[in-house]
């Protein structure tokens, strides 16, 4: 194996809830060095956050936290002193990339916005993943994932006809789309360095990044003045097209008719050959019409079969069918097994724990599975000793002062 990618690329992370390890993520997996400040006097909500380990809480034993935060070390500071402030200072000046995702004025109230980190670091490059950016009207809100969600206007999409808006599921959805923006953002910042030797601010706003997964709705509004409707699992080029339950307690199914070919093969399968030429469902037009038939005539087929069977003979006719995956299944999908999705580390305090490794593959350089989530404050020593070169002595004025909490 060569080089790992990022093997000489220094982070120091300035980062709140999941966005931050989320981008963080990727670059640790391949090799970065990630610094990650924060305090156990405002523990990030990841950390505070359940499932723990064993239902027992602690501030190490987050599922949220320790499942996205491998490969990364933890650096316990308290921000509000001045030699908190100092070693901040120290981290930056070492790091090539400082990345934060507070609510804007933050990072400024601490003296540590992006034209101070140029007086510190010249070609510094500052990744500042806000909710809204860091400029208009919304700048100063905070960045909850339900407010960003909604105020993109995602739950308009989510629904039933008869009903209003649901929210996402989810809560902080746009924590996991705005990751990969801020990746390719920094790759690409990286390589602008390396041509120029400059560094630049990036201004990502998690709202802005949601808007992708609502292009087409957006293009009717503009183009139409059409909003969009609530369907629940309806579309308008499929039929049926639904989530179907099978065999077993809450097990589920999903099966996508797009043409006439298909629906031919589902009868088929399903012991109704002659459906296929049934006037009530011989067209796309006429199975929308009868829509609610068709739903009850599938339901009365699937639920005596697992939904496994029912992929399987669908898949296999041709029909696009698939298994509603609980997160049992996921765990130990052969298919999730066979690419190493899933990392088992020993975690000095919760013991053994799955983390979440990565779901890209690169054939020269392998991601790493070396290095567990970390302790709040596990690498206090070893960052101020190695990594700035403080002295023992410094170290215990540090830790005596109460600056590394």
């Amino acid at each position: 194996m060569g080089k790992a990618v990022f093997e000489d690329l220094k982070i120091a992370a300035f980062n709140w809830a999941m966005v931050g390890p989320l981008t963080l993520k990727f670059f640790a997996d391949y090799g970065a060095t990630v610094v990650r400040v924060e305090t156990s006097l405002r523990p990030c909500v990841t950390r505070t956050s359940a499932p723990f380990k064993d239902n027992v809480p602690g501030i190490n034993r987050s599922g949220y936290f320790n499942h996205f935060s491998a490969n990364m070390m933890s650096l316990s500071l308290n921000m509000n002193t001045p030699q908190g402030l100092n070693v901040a200072r120290d981290l930056i000046a070492w790091a090539d990339v400082v990345m934060e995702n507070f609510t804007p004025g933050v990072m400024d109230k601490w003296g540590l916005g992006f034209e101070a980190l140029k007086q510190i670091k010249p070609d510094i490059i500052m990744v500042r993943q806000n909710g809204f950016g860091i400029e208009g009207p919304y700048r100063n809100l905070a960045a909850f994932g339900m407010i960003l969600a909604a105020i993109a206007g995602i739950p308009n999409y989510i629904g039933w006809p008869d009903g209003g808006p649901l929210p996402i599921g989810v809560g902080a959805y746009t924590d996991s789309i705005s990751p990969r923006f801020a990746s390719a953002a920094l790759i690409a910042a990286l390589d602008y360095r390396e041509r120029t030797g400059k560094g630049q601010l990036i201004d990502l706003a998690q709202f802005e990044t949601a808007l992708y997964f609502l292009l087409p709705g957006l293009l009717d509004a503009a183009a139409n003045k059409r909003e969009p409707a609530r369907n629940g699992n309806a579309v308008s080029y499929a039929a049926p097209h639904n989530v179907y339950p099978c065999k077993g307690k809450e097990r589920w199914c999903t099966i996508a008719v797009t043409d006439d070919a298909q629906w031919a093969a589902l009868c088929k399968v399903i012991g109704k050959p002659d459906l296929a030429a049934d006037p009530r469902y011989a067209t796309l037009q006429n199975r929308k019409t009868n829509e609610a038939a068709l739903d009850a005539l599938m339901e009365a087929w699937t639920i005596d079969h697992t939904p496994e069977e029912v992929m399987a003979v669908l898949q296999s006719a041709g029909v696009p069918a698939g298994i509603v995956e609980n997160a049992a299944d996921i765990f130990q999908d052969p298919q999730l097994r066979e690419r190493g999705l899933f990392w088992p580390m020993e975690h000095s305090e919760i013991g053994m724990f799955t983390h979440l490794g990565s779901s890209m593959v690169l054939s020269e350089t392998l991601a790493r599975s070396s290095t567990p989530s970390p302790c709040i404050g596990e690498h206090n020593e070893y960052v101020l000793t190695k990594i700035l070169g403080k002295t023992d002595e410094e170290f215990v004025e540090l830790l005596a002062a109460g600056v590394l909490e």
